[in-house]
């Protein structure tokens, strides 16, 4: 995918217009133009001087965007201050000249102003003022009518030429009376003369572009801060490193380290690159890139991430990815990448914001010429068709969707979910079914070995040591598990050949000229006969959520060892929470079935896929799929076809590349969790854009017709084209506001939080008491209170009259009532 700056947008019509232009261009598969950012994005093999060519065809201008250009990444940081500062100005400077064009044109007539003598008796004075003073807004505004006409001409009309048409058609019939006032005044008919100012309009075409600027300036300052997750995310880079260069220790630039450099990160300061350490240890504050607080211990051989923290301790890394390669910059690319796509529900509004502009430029020539027909003066049928053409707006539909998801994506990753896309976004939030593995998903995916039964024949010693040999080359965690033993206890490593993975099944390796193999049941037993006897211990310890793992060498079987993993600490909690929100939840996993029915009991998830190969998992997706919307979970190799396969694919930020490669969502943290946030997130911002469609279409749909005096002859209701023009400006602001609400959105961790604080508060009670006189009476109540069970603590005051008791669990109030009343007071409240 190439992403292109795109310039002179203003409006859903213009997004719409080069989003075609492009998609015509031979070689483009996909193309999505995002107006909140003024970027595209470009899938296909289409050159980009071709794409950029029908974007100026359009009537626009596109440059590529340099990914590694550092000076293209400040401008976009800096881009929307530029927008604020730049219209800032414009308004001020504006203002100046429109609070005197008001005070002439209206100061006057409508609150009794002093005007100059000169002015009282000379209409042609007034008007030629009024002329110079709107012509001079309308020259500070004229980017307007630059990009208003030049998208009239090429036959693409967008926001600013409804801006100009209406300010521009105010503005010629009110020069058009300025030359009707001459001529009457030069025939010396100054009545008439007097009464044409009443067609003057200059005040209303300056204010119109005064209005719209103004809410171009709000725009602006709002969208600024839609982008400011990303904007935290670059500022987090360090700007310099310490590196050691022939022995001693050199600063430079951050940008300047190079892979296989040795830097040095003391307490407090920032990680430069991803690296490994090679000497020390300390404690990572990885909250920016995760969004978990708690530092992560680091010691010789772990890997650092780029822009994570030193809290304490002295380390020394060699620096693998730098610049672009590191967890940060990618993880910025995902956002913005993730940000210039465009959700599935924003069709609706591209289809509208395609024919909005000449729709309403029509409509504005209908009014017109209704009220015309109707009798009315040509002055106030033009009225009409002005108010129409500046009241419509369709930014606020381009601007609908866009702005949730830059602010969703945003959110997102301040909490370490990533999504890929929008259209993940926007998808996520309609799961029916999660699916999620379990070794690493739900459980920590550090098993240790808990169990060691060799064969007859066979002592622990050797059975360890020919597991070992088998296991030394495996990355599986069950692996991994066995050679932590085998290293604690000394168990020497034989050399192994022939190697080979039987993906969700098991192993198997030459070892000292004798063919040896472990893994499941079924595996084993298609090379021996007999398991002496041993599966019901097998299967007791798998009732027991333990992993039996077989092992045996030649055709003999050589004994089972046992593996233990612990479910994480938030797993049952997050599944719970899924199922509350009317998700049901299965567990996939290679296990066999009992032991996956332990950690069934321990989770409470709905149903349990045992004993299936990842091919297994793949088709238990497809099956579950036609069941409802998949979700699938997973951390590991063997999770990708499965990942692949469902609705939507989560990773967990400690799993492969494969699987991350694989996956639509990329869960920084590792925790369940975030699965729960990510649905509830992706439900709000699709809660959010519906919001902000619903208002864009209203907001028009109202507006248009009361613009055109539809209401008039009924109730008389009346818009004039500044109020329209306020309109205007204010819709665009509202959606961006509303979007940016969705800042406030707290995850499955913050909600239990809260929900936990507020349960804790629920369980304290407040009795009113009479008769309590002293400290002895508050005593005596006190410890009567606190005999009852149930009750963790009782603050009695004899000066409040109150006893506030704290409970550890639902205690009756007639219970707490007659243990004061035995006391021989009186409970009046409670």
């Amino acid at each position: 995918m190439t992403q292109y700056n795109v310039t002179g947008m203003s409006c859903a019509a213009c997004s719409t217009r080069v989003e075609k232009a492009v998609s015509a261009v031979d070689g483009v598969s996909n193309c999505a133009v995002n107006l909140l950012t003024n970027s595209m994005s470009v899938e296909g093999t289409a050159d980009s001087f071709a794409i950029i060519k029908a974007v100026e065809n359009a009537g626009y201008s596109a440059t590529v965007k340099g990914s590694s250009d550092k000076s293209e990444r400040t401008t976009d940081n800096t881009s929307d201050k530029g927008d604020f500062s730049v219209l800032k100005k414009r308004l001020l400077t504006s203002m100046i000249f429109l609070i005197g064009l008001m005070y002439v044109s209206m100061g006057h007539t409508m609150f009794a102003f002093p005007l100059p003598v000169y002015f009282k008796d000379n209409p042609v004075a007034l008007g030629m003022v009024q002329m110079i003073l709107a012509s001079i807004v309308i020259i500070i505004n004229g980017k307007f009518f630059v990009n208003g006409f030049k998208g009239f001409i090429k036959k693409t009309p967008n926001m600013d030429t409804l801006v100009a048409l209406g300010s521009g058609a105010s503005f010629v019939y009110s020069v058009w009376s300025v030359f009707a006032i001459s001529d009457a005044a030069v025939g010396g008919d100054m009545a008439l003369s007097f009464s044409y100012l009443h067609n003057l309009y200059f005040e209303s075409a300056a204010m119109i572009l005064v209005l719209i600027t103004f809410g171009k300036m709000l725009e602006a300052h709002s969208k600024g801060k839609t982008t400011n997750a990303i904007k935290s995310l670059m500022d987090l880079s360090p700007k310099t490193a310490t590196v050691l260069v022939d022995g001693r220790e050199t600063e430079i630039d951050a940008s300047m380290i190079k892979k296989g450099d040795v830097f040095i990160v003391k307490p407090g300061a920032s990680i430069p690159a991803d690296g490994i350490v090679a000497e020390g240890h300390c404690a990572v504050d990885e909250s920016a890139l995760t969004g978990e607080s708690i530092p992560v211990d680091k010691g010789v051989g772990d890997t650092v991430s780029a822009a994570t923290v030193n809290r304490s301790g002295f380390i020394k890394c060699e620096a693998v990815k730098v610049g672009e390669e590191t967890l940060l910059s990618q993880i910025i690319k995902m956002v913005t990448d993730a940000s210039a796509t465009k959700a599935p529900i924003a069709k609706v509004a591209d289809k509208v914001s395609g024919v909005f502009v000449p729709v309403v430029m029509a409509i504005a020539a209908i009014t017109m010429l209704v009220w015309l027909v109707c009798g009315a003066s040509f002055g106030y049928a033009l009225t009409r068709g002005i108010s129409v053409l500046v009241i419509s707006c369709p930014c606020a539909l381009g601007l609908a969707t866009p702005v949730a998801i830059m602010v969703g994506n945003g959110v997102g990753a301040k909490n370490g979910i990533l999504f890929k896309n929008a259209a993940v976004l926007e998808h996520t939030g309609k799961t029916e079914i999660v699916a999620v593995d379990k070794t690493g998903t739900i459980t920590k995916g550090e098993p240790g070995v808990t169990d060691v039964i060799p064969a007859e024949g066979t002592d622990k010693a050797e059975l360890m040591k020919l597991a070992y040999s088998l296991e030394a080359k495996s990355e599986h965690p069950i692996a991994k598990a066995i050679v932590s033993k085998s290293l604690k206890d000394d168990i020497l490593l034989l050399e192994s050949e022939d190697f080979e993975v039987f993906p969700g099944n098991g192993l198997s390796a030459t070892v000292e000229g004798e063919h040896i193999f472990g893994g499941n049941k079924d595996f084993v037993s298609g090379y021996i006969e007999s398991f002496d006897g041993m599966t019901d211990i097998a299967d007791k310890l798998a009732t027991e959520g333990k992993t039996p793992v077989y092992f045996g060498r030649g055709g003999t079987f050589a004994g089972i060892i046992a593996v233990a993993d612990s479910v994480k600490d938030d797993s049952a909690e997050s599944i719970q929470n899924l199922k509350d929100m009317g998700i049901k939840v299965v567990m996939l996993t290679g296990d066999n079935k009992k032991t996956a029915n332990a950690v069934k009991e321990k989770t409470g998830v709905d149903k349990v896929i045992a004993e299936v190969t990842p091919a297994g998992k793949e088709e238990a997706v497809r099956m579950l799929k036609t069941q409802g919307r998949v979700a699938m979970v997973g951390d590991g190799i063997n999770d990708a076809p499965a990942l692949t396969a469902a609705d939507v694919g989560m990773a967990v930020g400690g799993g492969t590349d494969v699987a991350i490669d694989a996956a639509d969502i990329v869960l920084m943290k590792s925790s369940l969790a975030d699965v729960v946030t990510a649905i509830r997130l992706s439900r709000a911002t699709l809660k959010n854009i519906r919001q902000n469609l619903f208002w864009a279409f209203i907001y028009n749909i109202i507006g248009i017709p009361l613009a055109a005096g539809v209401w008039i002859p009924m109730w008389g209701l009346e818009l004039s084209p500044m109020f329209g023009a306020a309109a205007m400006s204010l819709s665009s602001v509202c959606v961006v506001t509303n979007a940016l609400r969705l800042n406030f959105f707290k995850s499955s961790k913050q909600t239990n939080k809260i929900k936990q604080k507020s349960e804790e508060k629920t369980m304290e009670k407040t009795i009113k008491i009479e008769g309590m006189m002293c400290p002895h009476c508050s005593g005596r109540v006190k410890t009567s209170l606190e005999q009852i069970d149930g009750v963790a603590e009782a603050v009695v005051s004899h000066e409040n009259g109150t006893a506030i008791v704290k409970l550890t669990k639902e205690v009756s109030v007639d219970l707490l009532k007659s243990a004061v009343e035995e006391q021989g007071y009186k409970v009046v409240n409670y």
